[in-house]
């Protein structure tokens, strides 16, 4: 206690007046600095400075110069929508250093000048001598020079559940509860340099970007360039060929706006925000709009034990009992623990004991009792029998209790203990060990003449273990199924860990597993040597949970990383995808990406399911609108080099692109999952990939030359010009109706909704071609029967080219 005193130049009668304002000028005050938040117009307007969103913007303003005024509203709505989302998602990561403020409590009672005083927490500065009693909270960070059996709950900030025992010399951290007992501590720590103040640090850097950021950031980047590029040529081609200069500009204008997948983030947006829609039916509550498909990538999950992969109950699942009934009558009164609506208040070990003793009932009164603490490791209470007697039970470590134990009761039999029967009992110790049990002895007396725990009558033992819950084993093999790799962190034993993680299947004969102490001793070379080959970390602490994901994501891998307190802030937020407990600290689930109301491992994988469907799906509707483009580009870039009249005017162009844009792109994205979505590694890879580049161009190819050959035989035998740009604007709709139809998911869950969209878009493409007043609009005229059939046949050549390519490309 002395040398404590000293190294913070303080004493047991606190600090003086003076040296307080001393030391609050020198370290400042007990608060969680925050930064001065941006304010909320520069918040929204800084959604804008995206280059995606520069492009729509543009060519929202290139549709209004040619008069289209619908096209126009539907860009500027898309960009709106966009940006909504972006302000409201950095809005609310504000909440976090929010709540962590809030946790501070707000009144302390510390000895200054040898007066003991209340204070505002705020004020409290390094070496104040802080008296802490049950029922308080730490208002910073605290080491003890006193203690008289202080238990203290650090929940919130590491997630486990137990209740710690803290001496002399051992920390206290801001905001722990104190459970039990009574301390007298050094203040070590305030503000910023408190634990609750590093995470608060830590958790106000900016997010990174997940994977479908940068996918589709870098896609529309190059659809863009592309698209610009060939606009100018095509400005050019049609100058060459004298064409009016106005005119031109129109057709280049409108064939950007065309080409330029502003649909993208509308369909984008509707997708993922079903998606979201879905978990949540399924208790997996995603909070960021893109972290849905960042699921659907993921190829690690990282998983607490306790609560996620197991009941985060304890169970009595193996038993020794010489004498059954007196065990349980043990179990039952040499018990702190209580249980109400078959929840456990109290310690989680002798709630389990209780529930094992369920049904036995004994009115004996405790007239005294003797707690259980980490020196003596056993528990023992003292009940009246009668006027003359007492009985004395006690259970604890099954070694202290046998070495207390001269007898044994062997169904009623009372013998004294042999070596061979402390052998055979010392071997069942070592057995249930070895299965990772918590192994607890029982025993008692009738008071007799020698100390109250001597002499005790040995009666058995029970083994406990948190158990794995019953779908938990199903969904880690779905896991590794699906390519992902499962790894267990837990800050329990060795030993247990890896016994529940055998059991799931997470460990492996291949497999390692390590400490936090051996994890502690490696070097970052070290420890990236071996760390795909570990899979079950044991004695972990919370902090080490960042240098974890941030190992594994520098090899390339979307890693999932669960956590529940507020010490796991930082690695959720760290993590690809942060996963916090539905009953986690408010920290957690402020940092975490999705959060899981059931605290269930299975609900993740679930997630991770959706996540993949949804991925398919934007793969899907992606693949649609850029074949879109492509045949768009290719068709007029074609008919201009073959120099021919441009197959479409600027209203069609223009009508393609909300049309495609429009239904059959957005039922695209509410496809099922493919049979094989759980049954396939994790797509880590762009959106659109060499396989899918070259199918676009084909299928946009094929679009072209079908197209050109249709409008050029048009005009070849004689058609007017509006019959033929009508019989080619028509035809190129069609192709995309079924190029649609190529998208559907080979899925058990059938979605009716594409051939909804089709259908509504025929209809539409149908008023333009018949309707009067948009006849004008448009320049269309009426098709007859035979013009139908052609453009069926011709269009129904996109189909069989994708079966063709299914076939072919792998």
């Amino acid at each position: 206690m002395e040398n404590q005193l000293a190294a913070f130049k303080t004493s047991l009668d606190g600090l003086s007046k003076n040296e307080v304002i001393r030391r609050q000028k020198k370290y400042g005050l007990n608060e969680i600095d925050e930064e001065k938040p941006t304010p909320l117009i520069i918040l929204f307007l800084s959604q804008f400075a995206d280059i995606l969103i520069a492009l729509l913007i543009i060519a929202a303003i290139a549709s209004m110069i040619i008069g289209d005024f619908i096209d126009a509203g539907v860009i500027l709505l898309a960009v709106l929508l966009n940006t909504i989302i972006g302000f409201i998602q950095e809005y609310r990561s504000r909440n976090a250093i929010s709540n962590l403020k809030d946790l501070i409590v707000k009144k302390a009672i510390v000895r200054r000048e040898n007066e003991i005083q209340e204070i505002n927490a705020s004020e409290l500065t390094i070496g104040d001598i802080v008296i802490l009693e049950e029922g308080s909270k730490s208002p910073a960070d605290i080491v003890l020079v006193n203690s008289n059996d202080l238990n203290c709950d650090e929940s919130f900030l590491t997630g486990e559940s137990e209740a710690i025992l803290k001496e002399i010399g051992d920390e206290i951290y801001m905001d722990s509860n104190i459970i039990s007992g009574h301390g007298i501590g050094i203040v070590k720590n305030i503000g910023m340099g408190t634990e609750i103040g590093k995470i608060a640090g830590i958790i106000q850097e900016k997010e990174e970007e997940t994977p479908l950021e940068i996918k589709v950031g870098k896609l529309g980047k190059i659809l863009s360039a592309i698209a610009i590029i060939v606009c100018i040529i095509v400005f050019a081609l049609e100058l060459l060929q004298c064409v009016g200069l106005v005119e031109t500009f129109m057709t280049a204008v409108s064939l950007a706006v065309a080409a330029i997948p502003e649909g993208l983030p509308a369909v984008l947006t509707l997708t993922l925000a079903l998606g979201m829609t879905e978990m949540a039916s399924s208790n997996a509550i995603v909070k960021r709009l893109l972290s849905v498909e960042t699921l659907g990538s993921c190829t690690i999950i990282c998983s607490d034990k306790t609560g996620t992969l197991t009941e985060n109950r304890m169970s009595v699942v193996e038993e020794y009992l010489l004498n059954k009934d007196k065990t349980l009558l043990i179990s039952k009164l040499c018990n702190n623990a209580t249980i109400k609506d078959d929840k456990v208040i109290g310690n989680q070990t002798d709630g389990a004991i209780l529930h094992f003793a369920k049904g036995y009932e004994s009115s004996l009164e405790c007239i005294d009792e003797i707690p259980l603490n980490s020196n003596r490791k056993m528990m023992t209470t003292i009940h009246r029998l009668d006027s003359k007697n007492e009985i004395i039970l006690s259970k604890g470590a099954p070694e202290i209790i046998l070495n207390k134990c001269k007898y044994i009761d062997n169904d009623g039999n009372i013998e004294i203990i042999n070596a061979k029967t402390k052998e055979n009992i010392l071997n069942k110790i070592n057995e249930m060990s070895e299965k990772a049990l918590r192994v607890i002895g029982f025993a008692y007396k009738i008071n007799d003449e020698t100390k109250i725990e001597e002499n005790l009558i040995f009666t058995g033992l029970v083994g406990l273990i948190d158990p794995p819950k019953q779908n938990a084993k199903k969904a880690v093999s779905d896991c590794i199924n699906a390519g992902i790799s499962v790894k267990m962190i837990t800050g329990d034993h060795e030993k247990t860990a890896s016994a529940i993680a055998k059991d799931l299947g997470i460990l492996t004969e291949k497999g390692q597993v390590i400490t936090g102490g051996e994890l502690e001793e490696l070097t970052d070379e070290e420890y990236i040597s071996i760390v795909e080959d570990i899979q079950v970390y044991a004695r972990v602490k919370p902090e080490q949970k960042m240098r974890i994901v941030e190992t594994l994501k520098s090899l390339g891998n979307i890693v999932a990383m669960t956590g529940d307190g507020v010490n796991d802030a930082p690695a959720l937020k760290k993590a690809s995808i942060g996963v916090a407990m539905g009953d986690g600290t408010d920290v957690s689930k402020e940092s975490a990406d999705m959060i899981l109301q059931d605290n269930d491992f299975s609900t993740i994988v679930k997630a991770i399911k959706e996540g993949r469907k949804i991925y398919d799906n934007i793969k899907r509707f992606v693949k649609f609108q850029v074949s879109t483009n492509v045949g768009a580009i290719l068709t007029i870039v074609g008919t201009s080099i073959l120099n021919l009249p441009l197959p479409f005017n600027p209203a069609q162009l223009l009508w393609l692109n909300i049309v495609m844009d429009g239904p059959p792109a957005q039922t695209l994205g509410m496809e099922g999952a493919e049979k094989d979505t759980m049954k396939r590694p994790p797509e880590t890879g762009d959106i659109l990939t060499k396989n899918t580049l070259f199918q676009i161009f084909i299928l946009g190819l094929i679009m072209a030359i079908g197209t050109t050959i249709i409008f050029s035989w048009e005009i070849y035998n004689g058609a007017t010009t509006k019959k033929a740009m009508t019989i080619a604007f028509t035809l190129f709709v069609v192709y995309q109706l079924f190029n649609a139809l190529n998208g559907k998911a080979n899925s058990n869950k059938s979605s009716k909704y594409v051939y909804l969209g089709v259908l509504g878009s025929f209809i539409l493409q149908l008023l333009i071609i018949y309707v009067p007043q948009l006849q004008v609009i448009f320049r269309t005229t009426a098709l007859n029967i035979t013009e139908w059939v052609i453009i069926i046949i011709v269009a129904s050549t996109i189909l069989l080219t994708q079966k063709i390519m299914n076939k072919v490309i792998k």
